[in-house]
């Protein structure tokens, strides 16, 4: 395993601190990089299943280094063979969904801030598309590589009206089938749930669960003691977090948003240090129907218990 050049340090460096023995032979090594987070995405060809996976370790930070050995993965609880591993920072497509409606007043500069970072660490293959959202979802830009003009757009941007959530997320998922790359993401910050949109949360669930997009969602939150104001409010980030389970991604719930910008770098991070695996199903049956997926990991030994995003299934096609 000569590839997990790093080891654990972090954690080894914290055992050595507080004076643990160290006599024992040091087990294999990984690299663990700070700013974590995680998550999947997936795509369906004729004959190959795609599955982007994000590995953690306890203390929430992304995890590399790893094999094709380390991982099984199980289409309907049947295991399927890997046909395909790497861990390349593939050229990604981002969409950025951005709430700008009146509860946001007092978040809105913080959040553009997160917005602005995420740009940043861009890389210069990567591409963007900007909807923003108040009673009715508005697409600022489509895809473009070039984030200053998303940046200059976003600035003028102001809060106000009610939340259109899940229009703008239907949109979103809709506007991402534009991409040109292999690699799709949406960024959705906001602080709660939809209480103007036309589309349902079933509606939502379902073209969450057609697309090959991972869902990362930022949820900024009132304190706990004033959070459910209204039933809408209090189902928002459930939803949200729901959304991002099936896709692969992940919720971040915020109090803070002085936070915002620190996220919104952890999840660039995250997307651009994922396995991306690949495999042929067994089952060749084209049904249209939902097939789960669950991703396994068999990691070196000495390692402390690590957590796995990967998505949790897919349609099998129909023709």
């Amino acid at each position: 395993m000569a590839g997990l050049a790093c080891g654990l340090t972090a954690l080894a460096a914290s055992d050595d601190a507080a004076g643990h023995a160290t006599d024992n032979p040091k087990p294999p090594q990984i690299t663990v990089r700070e700013a974590p987070i995680h998550t999947t995405p997936i795509q369906m060809d004729v004959n190959m299943v795609v599955v982007n996976v994000t590995v953690t370790d306890p203390y929430d930070r992304i995890v590399t280094g790893l094999d094709q050995s380390n991982f099984q993965i199980y289409d309907d609880k049947v295991e399927q063979k890997i046909e395909s591993f790497s861990t390349e920072d593939a050229p990604i497509s981002v969409g950025m969904v951005f709430d700008t409606s009146g509860s946001m007043s007092d978040k809105i500069q913080k959040s553009k801030q997160a917005a602005l970072q995420f740009f940043k660490t861009s890389n210069p293959q990567d591409e963007f598309m900007l909807i923003n959202f108040s009673e009715r979802p508005n697409l600022i830009s489509g895809f473009t590589s070039k984030f200053e003009n998303l940046q200059d757009r976003l600035l003028f941007v102001k809060s106000g009206g009610k939340t259109a959530l899940l229009d703008a997320i239907y949109l979103a998922l809709h506007e991402m089938r534009k991409a040109t790359t292999n690699r799709k993401a949406l960024l959705v910050i906001s602080d709660g749930g939809d209480n103007h949109s036309r589309y349902t949360e079933n509606d939502v669930r379902k073209a969450n669960k057609e697309s090959d997009v991972q869902i990362y969602a930022v949820g900024i939150l009132e304190p706990l003691a004033s959070r459910n104001r209204t039933p809408e409010e209090a189902q928002g980030p459930s939803l949200l977090s729901e959304l991002a389970e099936i896709s692969g991604g992940r919720m971040f719930s915020v109090e803070d948003p002085d936070e915002l910008p620190d996220i919104a770098e952890k999840i660039s991070i995250e997307l651009r240090n994922q396995y991306v695996i690949g495999y042929r199903p067994s089952n060749l049956v084209r049904d249209g129907r939902w097939r789960r997926i669950k991703v396994k990991l068999n990691p070196p030994r000495g390692l402390p218990p690590l957590q796995v995003y990967a998505r949790t299934g897919y349609y099998a096609p129909t023709q």
